[in-house]
Order: structure tokens, then C-alpha cells, then sequence
């Protein structure tokens, strides 16, 4: 019998594997066994989880450690886990354990799901992954549990130590303290970890490739796509910091009020880099002055770096956009940086991606303010979260993310844009229109006024 999937593309396997295991998640999710008190939560705030572990986001409906028994918080532990590595690549650990090997068709998989450049050393690579999300969790769940055994048992610090390791590597912001990191605000080992775990899972396995082949001798070598990525991740997280610093302590903001100048900076710090994705928050989102919220929809839009665990439109494509106007401002026909010269299609992908990215905010947001009955800032940053797979949110005025009082429609399209966020607006692009051919001929120029 011929298999109905032999005619999909990887792009359309990996979206098509990616609602597969949301589907699983969410049957796992609805059984009695998965809620504190043994009975199940129903199928939309069960499906709305699963959607939001699986495409590492973090917007609750339900609480966390209050709702959901041991058995639902490992499994949302384990769909963000899978979801954060791409199933293709957490299917790898089953080939290679098996001793089976892993054919075209699978590395084409791993390559869309990792954004790797070409198949030489794909699956060498994926082992590269793999050990590097075990070392650097490992590490985390280890420096988390010495720090909560003061406030907690041992097994209990070791639990909460290994979840918020997998959690924040992965970039989602799912926590098991019902105010999130709030209760650990000026805590400098808590929040210097997870802004660690999470910078170090937001700029991509391909850099940390690219940093183990060079010593710091040759450092000058390294790809053009490393020296971008990690100027824009610095730059982004000290600017990002300095303008929320500026702003919350420049208004009648509420959550500055009582902190030290440290603690202060500390708050600024973590969520400028918080907000690119990883959506754990240490003050109250909804306290935060409106020029803030715009900024942490700006840095949520923009998101981590390409091959990570992270969402948004990624650092390189906001650089390459902020290269090629600068570039035009000046009246210079090509984009360089770092003395190399970016192609013109690559440009226009930018732009690409970018535009599909604000038609579908624009969209989520409109269907919202018709279906849901908030303000317009508060939706259009729950969208923004939801897209950029970050999980902050102006809150539901308790402990829940806005989508707790959406209706069953507002769930659905939030669930719906953290699905498009996760694959990328490029992914569906190519899953949509396959087969795509050269064209045989060319339209003479034409000229049009614009301006």
C-alpha cells in the first residue's frame, strides 16, 4: 500500500510530526491522572498547554504547580523538551540507540528542524546537539537545586532545579512557582542561571559548531553568521535593558517601586533577555508602564537566533533588515557587514519573513479585540508572546496569562499563532507552496512612484 506521507516534503512532515506530538500531549494532558485533584481539565485548556510546551511558549490557562499533578508537570516538562530540540532530533536518540540508520529522507527532516545550511555532517551534528542540551541542562539543574535546597528538601530542590533547567534552556516559561520567578526577584544566582540557560538556548547550536572549531587565535575566522548572531544577541540584550531601565524608573511604573538600584538593574537585565523568548518574569508584567509593554513586544517580534530553541523572526533577519536601511539611507547599492557583501535575495527573505510575521500579528490581533473584550496593548502583546513563543503576559489580574479568560475562539487563535510561531512564517511558506519552478521568462521593467 502506498503511504499517504510519501509525496510530503520535510518542511510538511516536520508541522505535520509538530501537531502529531501536540495531539499526544493533549491526550496525555486531559487524563485525570494529569491533574492535582484527579479530575481532567478539559480538552481546550488540555489542547492550549500542549500547544504552548510543545512550541516552548509558556502562556498558562491553568497553574502550574497547583493544577497539574507530578504526572501532567512531566509531561509538560517532556513536550517542551521535545518541542525545544524539534522531535526529528529527539527521534535521532532512538535511531542512534537502536542502531539504526538514519536515511535521506530523516536528515532532510533534522536539516529543516535544526536550520542547518547543508547535510555534511548532519547527523555528527545532531550528536553535537544533543550532548551540548545535556551538559549545559545538567550543569543548570545542579546550580538550581544547590541554590533552592535552602528553601526546600533535597529531592524537592533537585525537581524544581531539573524543570527550570529544561524549561529555560528551551526557552519556555513555564515555572512551578505560581508567580512565576517573582519570589526569587533579587535572588543574583537564580536569575544569573536562568538568563544563562536561556541566552545559551536562544543563539543556536550552529554558533556553539562554529565556537568549538575555532581557538581564540583565529577567532577573526569565524562564519560570518556566528559574528552576527552574537552582536545582535549582545546588542539587543544591553540596549533592551538600558531602555526598560530607562523607562520603568522614569514613569509612575509600579515595578521599580521599593527596589535597590541593583536590584533594579538585576529586573531590567533579565527581562531584556527574558523577553527574546524565554518568558519567565521576576516583577508583575501587567504593573509595567505601556512604553516598556511596546518595547518587550519589540524584543519578543525579533526573538533568538536561527537553529535555536527560541521563536521570532530571529536576531540575523532583524540585523540583516537594520544593515540593509542603514545601507540605503547612505545611498549604497549593496548590504555589507564585516567587510562581506549579504546577497539581495537573502535581503528580500528578511522582508519576507518579517511582513508575513506582521500580517499574521495584524490578523490574531484583529480576531482577538472581536472575539475577546481587552484592551488593545494588552491583546496585541499576548499575540506578540504567543508568536515569538515567549510566554510573557499582562496577566489575567491573578496568576494565569491573559488567555486564561479568553473564550474557547481566543484560545484557539492564540493556540493557532504559537503553532505558526514555532514553525517560522519561511517553514509554512514552503510547506504551503511546494514545487516551486524557475520562470521561463521575464516582464520588461516597469517604473511607479512611491513616496
Amino acid at each position: 500500500m502506498k503511504s499517504p506521507f510519501k509525496n510530503w516534503t520535510p518542511s510538511q512532515i516536520l508541522a505535520g510530526g509538530f501537531f502529531a506530538l501536540i495531539l499526544v500531549g493533549t491526550l496525555f494532558l486531559t487524563l485525570p491522572l494529569s491533574a492535582s485533584n484527579g479530575v481532567s481539565i478539559g480538552l481546550v485548556d488540555a489542547f492550549f498547554t500542549s500547544v504552548s510546551s510543545v512550541c516552548v511558549t509558556g502562556l498558562i490557562v491553568k497553574d502550574t504547580p497547583l493544577d497539574f499533578s507530578l504526572f501532567g508537570q512531566i509531561v509538560i516538562m517532556l513536550l517542551v523538551q521535545i518541542g525545544g530540540l524539534g522531535y526529528m532530533t529527539s527521534a535521532t536518540v532512538i535511531y542512534l540507540l537502536v542502531g539504526k540508520r538514519i536515511g535521506l529522507a530523516e536528515r532532510l527532516i533534522m536539516r529543516e528542524n535544526l536550520n542547518v545550511l547543508s547535510m555534511e555532517g548532519l547527523v555528527r551534528f545532531t550528536k553535537g546537539v544533543l550532548f551540548i542540551t545535556l551538559v549545559i541542562e545538567g550543569i543548570a539543574a545542579l546550580l538550581l537545586a544547590v541554590r533552592f535546597s535552602r528553601d526546600f528538601s533535597y529531592l524537592k530542590a533537585l525537581y524544581l532545579g531539573i524543570f527550570h533547567s529544561v524549561t529555560s534552556f528551551n526557552n519556555a516559561g513555564f515555572s512551578l512557582f505560581s508567580d512565576n520567578l517573582i519570589g526569587y526577584r533579587g535572588d543574583f544566582a537564580v536569575n544569573v542561571i536562568i538568563m544563562a540557560n536561556i541566552i545559551l538556548g536562544g543563539i543556536g547550536f550552529i554558533i556553539f559548531s562554529d565556537l568549538y572549531r575555532y581557538s581564540k587565535r583565529e577567532i577573526q575566522n569565524l562564519s560570518l553568521h556566528t559574528k552576527i548572531t552574537l552582536t545582535a544577541t549582545v546588542l539587543l540584550i544591553f540596549m533592551g535593558a538600558i531602555l526598560l531601565f530607562t523607562f520603568e524608573n522614569s514613569g509612575s511604573a509600579a515595578t521599580m517601586q521599593g527596589l535597590s538600584l541593583t536590584d533594579r538593574i538585576l529586573v531590567s537585565l533579565f527581562h531584556s533577555v527574558s523577553a527574546r523568548t524565554a518568558g519567565f518574569n521576576t516583577v508583575n508584567v501587567a504593573d509595567m508602564a505601556n512604553d516598556s509593554l511596546f518595547l518587550l513586544i519589540v524584543l519578543m517580534v525579533i526573538g533568538a537566533s536561527p537553529g535555536s530553541t527560541g521563536g521570532g523572526i530571529k536576531t540575523t533577519t532583524f540585523a540583516i533588515m537594520m544593515v540593509a536601511l542603514w545601507t540605503s539611507v547612505r545611498g549604497r547599492q549593496d548590504t555589507t557587514v564585516f567587510r562581506r557583501r549579504i546577497p539581495i535575495e537573502l535581503v528580500a527573505k528578511a522582508f519576507l519573513l518579517t511582513t508575513m510575521v506582521t500580517i499574521i500579528i495584524i490578523t490574531s490581533t484583529t480576531l482577538l479585540l472581536l472575539t475577546e473584550n481587552r484592551s488593545f496593548i494588552q491583546t496585541l502583546f499576548e499575540v506578540a508572546s504567543a508568536f515569538g513563543t515567549v510566554g510573557l503576559s499582562t496577566g489575567d489580574g491573578g496568576i494565569l496569562s491573559l488567555s486564561g479568560i479568553f473564550s474557547t475562539t481566543g484560545k484557539i487563535i492564540i493556540s493557532l499563532t504559537m503553532y505558526a510561531g514555532r514553525l517560522g512564517p519561511l517553514l509554512l511558506s514552503i510547506m504551503i507552496v511546494k514545487g516551486a519552478y524557475p520562470q521561463r521568462y521575464r516582464y520588461p521593467e516597469g517604473r511607479i512612484l512611491i513616496g
